[in-house]
Order: C-alpha cells, then sequence, then structure tokens
C-alpha cells in the first residue's frame, strides 16, 4: 500500500509518548483528585469558541495530557490536512471530490471556492422561501428526503421553532416504509400543500418511491398543478422536469449529505425561519469555520475535542459517547449526530486501503435532559463500562417558564456532578433508603445504592439557541469529527459502507413478487418465503 502523505496516528513518536502517559498517570487519572490538587482547572481547561463555552474539566485529562495530545495533532500534519480542505483540494480521496461545506456559509465576496454560485443558488433558493412564506394559500410543507437531506433540517427546524413562521406547518418523511408518509398525507389538503423532493440525484430509492406516493396521492385528490405543489433540491433537473417539478435548486458534488443542510437541502430551513434567520444560520457557522481555521490549537475547540475523541477512544477505550442536550429543541440533535460521525468515521482502512489496528467512530446516541435521566442514566452512573457524556445547555430559554428552566439547569449540572463525584458504599451505608425492602442487609443495600463516579463528561453552553449559536454549534461537530478522522488518517468524506445493502436490495426487489430464492443462503431464502407465504 502506498504512504499517506502525512503519517497516520499510530505511526508517530507522539503517539508512543502519548501511550507512555497514559501508562503512568492517564489510566489511573481521578477527577476529584484533580480538582483538589488543582484550583484552577476549571479555567485551565475551558474555551470559549464563537457562541460556544465548553467546559472540558470534568474530563480524565489535565494540561499534560493535552500536551502529548497537542504534539500528536502537530506530527499528524492536523493544520496542513485542514487548510487543505479549506482551499479545496480533492481530500475526498476514493472519490476524486474537493470537501467545501465551509464554502456554502462563507459571505458573498469572500475568497473561497465557487463563492459567486454559492451566493446565486443560495440567493434564488432564498427569494423561493419567502415567496412559499407569504403564500397564505400553503399551509403545509411536506419534505421528503433521506439521510442529509432529511436528518439536518428536521433536527433545525424544531430548534430554532422560536424563529419559525406561524400557520406554516413543516412535515418530514424519510423512510420508505408506508407508516412514516401515510399519518402526514391523512391530514393534509392537496391544495394546500407543497412538498419538496430531497435528493442530490433524483434516485434516491427511499426518497422517489415516497416522492411516486406524495404524487399519486396528490393527483388522486384532485391536484392538477403539479409545477407549483411540488419543488426539488437535486442537481438532476432533467429527472425532477420528467417527474413534473419545474422550481429545482441544485448543489454540488462537493457537498456530501450529511454536510448538506447549508445548501439547498436547507429550504425547508429557509421556509420556517426566513431568509435573514437562515442567513445568521449560515453566519454562525462560518464564525465557527474561521474559528478552527486561526485559533492555536491549544484554544481550538473543534481540535480539542477531536483530541478528545482519540483520547478516549484510543486509550481509554471508551466505544460510545452519550449526548444529552438539555433543550427539548435539540431532541433530534443525538440522531443528526449519528449520522455526522458514524458514517464519517466508521471506517476500518486509512487512506492508503490498509486495515486499522486501532479502533475509529465512537457509537454515538442521546435523548434530551431530562428524559434520559428517567431512562438510560442508570447505567452511565452504575453500569460496567464507562461512557463519556456530553450535555448541552441553554442559559436564555425562548419561552417564558422561568421556573421550569431553572430547574431544567439544575438537573443538567447535577447530573455532570454527580457523574464525577459519585457515592461511596460508606456514604450509602449512612443514608436512609426510601424505598428498601424490609430486613435487607444495610451492607449490601450499601453497594447497591453506591455510585463509583469519575465519569468524565463534557458541558458545552450556549447563551440562548438563535440560528447563530445553532449554526456554530453544528460546525463545531463538523470540524471536531475532521479532527479525529485526520488523526486517524481515514477519509472521512465517503460512505462506501451504505452500497453493499442498496445493492443487495435490489437483487431482493423481484424476488419478493417472484419468490424465486435460487442462490440465496438458506436464511435469506427462508425469511423471503416466509414473508411471501
Amino acid at each position: 500500500m502506498k504512504a499517506q502523505t502525512h503519517p497516520r496516528c499510530d505511526q508517530t513518536a507522539a503517539w508512543a509518548a502519548l501511550h507512555g502517559h497514559y501508562q503512568a498517570h492517564g489510566r489511573g487519572f481521578d477527577l476529584r483528585e484533580a480538582f483538589a490538587r488543582d484550583a484552577g482547572r476549571f479555567e485551565a481547561l475551558s474555551v470559549q469558541a464563537p457562541d460556544v463555552f465548553a467546559d472540558l474539566s470534568k474530563n480524565l485529562l489535565d494540561t499534560a495530557t493535552l500536551h502529548f495530545l497537542l504534539d500528536l495533532a502537530r506530527e499528524c500534519g492536523l493544520e496542513a490536512r485542514r487548510d487543505a480542505m479549506l482551499r479545496g483540494d480533492p481530500i475526498n480521496s476514493t472519490e476524486g471530490r474537493a470537501v467545501l461545506h465551509t464554502a456554502l456559509r462563507a459571505p458573498r465576496g469572500a475568497a473561497t471556492p465557487f463563492n459567486a454560485d454559492v451566493h446565486a443558488v443560495l440567493d434564488a433558493m432564498l427569494a423561493y422561501a419567502e415567496q412559499v412564506r407569504a403564500d397564505e394559500d400553503l399551509t403545509d410543507i411536506v419534505n421528503i428526503g433521506i439521510g442529509g437531506s432529511d436528518l439536518g433540517p428536521q433536527m433545525v427546524v424544531p430548534a430554532l421553532d422560536a424563529y419559525a413562521l406561524h400557520g406554516k406547518r413543516l412535515h418530514f418523511v424519510s423512510n420508505v416504509d408506508g407508516h412514516d408518509i401515510s399519518p402526514v398525507l391523512r391530514g393534509l389538503d392537496p391544495q394546500r400543500t407543497l412538498f419538496i423532493i430531497a435528493s442530490k440525484t433524483f434516485t434516491t430509492q427511499e426518497t422517489m418511491a415516497n416522492a411516486a406516493v406524495a404524487r399519486d396521492w396528490f393527483t388522486q385528490r384532485g391536484g392538477t398543478d403539479i409545477a407549483r405543489h411540488f419543488a426539488a433540491t437535486t442537481t438532476n433537473v432533467a429527472a425532477a422536469a420528467q417527474f413534473g417539478i419545474r422550481t429545482t435548486f441544485g448543489f454540488w458534488d462537493w457537498v456530501g449529505g450529511r454536510y448538506s443542510l447549508w445548501s439547498a437541502i436547507g429550504l425547508p430551513i429557509a421556509i420556517a425561519i426566513g431568509a435573514q434567520h437562515f442567513r445568521a444560520l449560515l453566519a454562525g457557522a462560518h464564525a465557527m469555520d474561521q474559528h478552527f481555521a486561526h485559533a492555536p490549537l491549544a484554544q481550538n475547540l473543534p481540535v480539542l475535542l477531536g483530541l478528545l475523541d482519540v483520547w478516549y477512544r484510543n486509550f481509554h477505550g471508551f466505544s460510545s459517547r452519550s449526548v444529552a442536550p438539555y433543550h427539548q429543541g435539540l431532541a433530534r440533535l443525538p440522531a443528526y449526530l449519528q449520522q455526522l460521525e458514524m458514517e464519517s468515521n466508521g471506517k476500518r482502512v486509512d487512506t492508503a486501503g490498509n486495515a486499522l489496528p486501532f479502533a475509529t467512530s465512537p457509537v454515538v446516541w442521546g435523548e434530551p435532559g431530562t428524559n434520559g435521566q428517567h431512562a438510560y442514566f442508570q447505567m452511565l452512573h452504575q453500569g460496567t463500562a464507562g461512557v463519556p457524556v456530553e450535555f448541552i445547555a441553554v442559559k436564555t430559554p425562548s419561552h417564558p417558564h422561568a421556573d421550569l428552566h431553572t430547574k431544567l439547569l439544575a438537573n443538567c449540572l447535577a447530573q455532570s456532578q454527580a457523574l464525577m463525584l459519585g457515592k461511596s458504599p460508606a456514604d450509602a451505608l449512612g443514608e436512609k433508603a426510601p424505598t428498601a425492602a424490609p430486613g435487607i442487609d444495610p451492607q449490601v443495600l450499601s453497594h447497591h445504592r453506591s455510585f463509583p463516579g469519575n465519569r468524565p463528561s463534557t458541558t458545552l453552553l450556549l447563551d440562548a439557541l438563535t440560528p447563530h449559536s445553532l449554526g456554530a454549534l453544528v460546525a463545531l461537530y463538523e470540524h471536531r469529527v475532521f479532527t479525529s478522522g485526520a488523526l486517524w488518517g481515514i477519509n472521512s468524506f465517503d460512505q462506501w459502507g451504505v452500497e453493499l445493502g442498496k445493492a443487495l436490495c435490489s437483487q431482493l426487489l423481484p424476488r419478493l413478487a417472484s419468490g424465486d430464492a435460487t442462490g440465496l443462503d438458506a436464511s435469506t431464502a427462508g425469511l423471503l418465503q416466509r414473508l411471501r407465504s
């Protein structure tokens, strides 16, 4: 296999030094002792980036650990890799493409690739969004897409509900399962509905199947003006025209699906919040882009979070990370981040095709607080596996219920504190258990009621959830994923792992109709016959 331009993390002197540091200090690190030793730990391990304040002090590291991690980033050529992406070099090597989602949010006139083209499409898309917003006859907008053509808008629209236009209902259909589209269509009036078909190629199986259902539903209920009631965000204008769509907004092959909410794919977002707020969303992301591009590595928040991910995945052996947004508007953020991180960095070979001897993407999962506290936090506090937790808190709510927000923030602070502090069996022994079974041995009960503590967490704090701050937050996660992927030496921008299942699905579709099981493995053949019987 050919050598990479920059060394892979495990092939550096810094990696060996970091391993030695882990063996000597890292694996026995105790957060409670660290805070007792260092009164300035919070200040030393906090970072202010655009719109996002990060408290890293409850993580299993100190300034010495950061020194070793930053040495690793430098030896792996992280800054050069970052600059190559921002410059428009074809860093997506397996597909020969640039990776320029940052160009989608650069301001007009910026010295970024394709700036004039980007703003021509943006202006046209936002003008159409304003037209739809002003059309009182259109009350429902249905976005039909999947993956990046669904997850981004579906996450952003409820997050920015405080900025949404009342009187327009946004719906999202993604799954090819008819149980997704049927309840949406049930409550709609075809004459008051706009369908947006979101597919870069206009060939995505699930999206086009749902689009056909929507068109049939529309015509069967008396709809005749497909050109008025259907729009598309696609590069395949010819296929959209054949479908009957005349209003299309395109984007480019250097826009990966999971990075596409900033492009024409963001049309439903623009309809919901309007052109001015959509531009603020882009501006917030651009501010984080500038921070990533120019802040020194030691104060560069996306870099520090990416380095922390490497530290936890490859040295501490943590296989997952829980994201707990303490804001109901961010309910879909964990699902969005699953695609962003796991599709980007769920790779087993490096850019040269060599098998990796270390783990890459963790499993990313979570639910909003406080709901998660009454579900999976039991495992976070007392389970056998350590799981780093990412708390996201918002200082100022967009609702008038101050007492509820105070309770929410208190819960957020308490959970991160509890994960760190824990409770010893001796402490538990001295407490009365309100629901203890009669006659249970207090010593036994004390072990059931103890918490190991020393479980790491990060807290990200926004002053308010606005279009600008949400843009910055999402861009922060994008660059964090880039950082860990760059150190691992993988291509974070292809997704060949989704292709095999698609190909096999195409082969199995006619078999479900015919029953032909020739050449199939026994399991697939047996299941096919059972489904047909």
